[in-house]
C-alpha cells in the first residue's frame, strides 16, 4: 500500500494517508523484512532511526522518509520455523512459496511494487509444511502466492510431494484456470485442494485481451468444468468497467458467471491505479482520474457502478460473496468450525437477500422477517427447513407465535 501511495501523482494523498493511519512506522518496500528487523533493533537499542533505509518514521513534525535501498531476501534463506509458533497457531495458516507475480496483467500494479518474481525450491516448500502438520491444531493451509500453479512443473512436483507426504490439512489457493489440465486438478484433490480462488476478471475475449491476461473465455470454461467434476470448490473474482468496456462486454461477463458452473463469485468495480501497465495506454483509452473515480472512452465509474449492482441484484447462482471482513478465505473457516457448506451458502444467499432489500427499498427500515428468520437458521444446526409461505397462512401462523429473533444486525 505504502509503495502505491508514494507513486501517486499527488503528494497530499500520501500525507494524507499516513496521517490518517497514524502508524509510527511505514515500510516502503517490496519485501521490507530487512526494514522491519532494523526497525525493531532501533526500537530496543534507542539507535537513530534515519539510519534505517525504507521507511517512514513519525516526527514531532509528520513523517520522515529515509534513504530508499532495494532488499533482495532469498525465500530459500528465509524459510518460517514454525516451530517457534506452534503454541499460537491455531486452525489457519497462510503459507507463503513465491515472492511477486510472473504476470503482468494490465490492471494490476503488484508485480510492480512486489519487486523480481522468485520461487521457493520443492524441497524448502516441503520443509515448510512438514513442520505445519506437525502442528496438532492446523486444519487449512492458504497458499498466498499470487499464482500458486505456474510453473506448472513445480506445481506438480509440490502437489506429487504433499500426496507423498499425506498431510492431514486441506489447502486452497489462487489459480490460474486456464493452466488446469485433468492430470492437475485430479492430483489438486488427492493432495487435500478443496478450493480456488479463480481472477477470471471478464467473460468477454475483448476485454481479457485488453486486460493482458493471456487465456480465453473458452479455456475458462474448460478450465472451471474439470475443477466442477473433481469437487474442487470454485470462486470467481471479475473486474467492471475496464477501458473498452461497453453494456455489450458487460453482458456477456453476466452470462459467463450464470453458466459457468462456479460456486461463488463477486464482481468489483475496475480500481484505477495510475502505475499499472494499461496506463501506458492513457491518451489511446482517454483515462482521466483515479482510484474510484474515473472515467475513459466507453465508460465512467459512475455508469460502471451501476452495473455492479445489477449484477448483484440480478445473479442468484452463482452465490455473491462479500468482499469486506468475509471475503474467501470466511467459507473454509465456517466449514472447518463445523458449519457445513450448504448451510454457508443459506446464510449468504440470505444475507444477499437482506441488503438487496434496502438497495430497492431505500427507506425500509428493517429486513423482512422472513430473511432475518432465513439468516438465523442458516447459523442454527438444529433449524429444519420451513417453506417461505403456505397458500392462507398469515406470516403469523407461518413463522410460529413463539419464534423471534433474538440478535441484531
Amino acid at each position: 500500500m505504502v509503495s502505491s501511495l508514494v507513486r501517486s501523482p499527488v503528494p497530499a494523498v500520501l500525507e494524507y494517508s499516513l496521517k490518517s493511519i497514524d502508524a509510527d512506522f511505514f515500510v516502503n518496500s517490496s519485501q521490507g523484512e530487512a526494514a522491519l528487523v532494523n526497525i525493531i533493533r532501533a526500537s530496543k537499542m534507542n539507535t537513530p532511526l534515519g539510519r534505517i533505509h525504507n521507511i517512514f518514521y513519525k516526527t514531532a513534525y509528520g513523517y520522515t522518509a529515509t534513504e530508499i535501498s532495494k532488499e533482495n531476501n532469498q525465500l530459500s534463506h528465509n524459510k518460517v520455523n514454525w516451530d517457534l509458533f506452534s503454541g499460537d497457531i491455531r486452525e489457519f495458516i497462510n503459507v507463503r512459496t513465491a515472492i511477486s507475480c510472473p504476470f503482468s496483467c494490465a490492471f494490476c500494479s503488484f508485480p510492480d511494487h512486489a519487486g523480481d518474481y522468485q520461487m521457493m525450491g520443492v524441497n524448502d516448500v516441503e520443509w515448510e509444511l512438514n513442520l505445519i502438520d506437525k502442528i496438532k491444531t492446523v486444519k487449512h493451509v492458504h497458499f498466498i502466492d499470487d499464482t500458486f500453479n505456474v510453473p506448472q512443473k513445480r506445481f506438480k512436483e509440490i502437489l506429487r510431494m504433499m500426496i507423498k507426504n499425506n498431510y492431514k490439512f486441506k489447502w486452497y489457493s489462487h489459480f490460474r484456470c486456464q493452466f488446469a489440465d485433468r492430470e492437475t486438478v485430479e492430483l489438486m484433490k488427492q493432495s487435500g485442494c478443496e478450493g480456488v480462488f479463480l481472477g477470471i476478471e471478464s467473460g468477454n475475449n475483448k476485454i481479457l485481451k485488453n486486460m493482458n491476461k493471456a487465456v480465453t473465455v473458452e479455456k475458462y470454461l474448460k478450465g472451471s468444468q474439470l475443477l466442477k467434476q473433481c469437487g474442487i470448490l470454485t470462486y470467481g473474482s471479475f473486474i467492471i468497467g475496464f477501458p473498452g468496456e461497453t453494456r455489450e462486454t458487460i453482458q456477456d461477463t453476466i452470462e459467463f458467471i450464470q453458466t459457468s458452473g462456479l460456486d461463488f463469485f463477486r464482481a468489483q468495480l475496475w480500481y484505477c491505479v495510475p502505475n499499472a501497465p494499461i496506463f501506458q495506454k492513457k491518451s489511446q483509452y482517454k483515462i482521466k482520474g483515479e482510484s474510484f473515480e474515473w472515467s475513459h472512452l466507453t465508460m465512467d465509474s459512475q455508469e460502471a457502478s451501476d452495473f455492479v449492482e445489477k449484477i448483484f441484484l440480478s445473479i442468484e447462482n452463482p452465490v455473491w460473496v462479500p468482499q469486506y471482513n468475509f471475503e474467501y478465505d470466511a467459507l473454509f473457516h465456517l466449514v472447518h468450525r463445523g458449519m457445513p457448506l450448504e448451510r454457508v451458502n443459506a446464510f449468504l444467499k440470505a444475507f444477499n437477500t437482506g441488503i438487496k432489500e434496502k438497495l430497492k427499498d431505500p427507506s425500509a427500515k428493517e429486513v423482512s422477517f422472513v430473511t432475518i428468520r432465513k439468516i438465523k437458521d442458516a447459523c442454527n444446526p438444529l433449524a429444519k427447513d420451513r417453506p417461505d409461505s403456505i397458500p392462507g397462512k398469515t406470516q403469523k401462523e407461518l413463522t410460529g407465535a413463539a419464534y423471534h429473533a433474538d440478535f441484531d444486525f
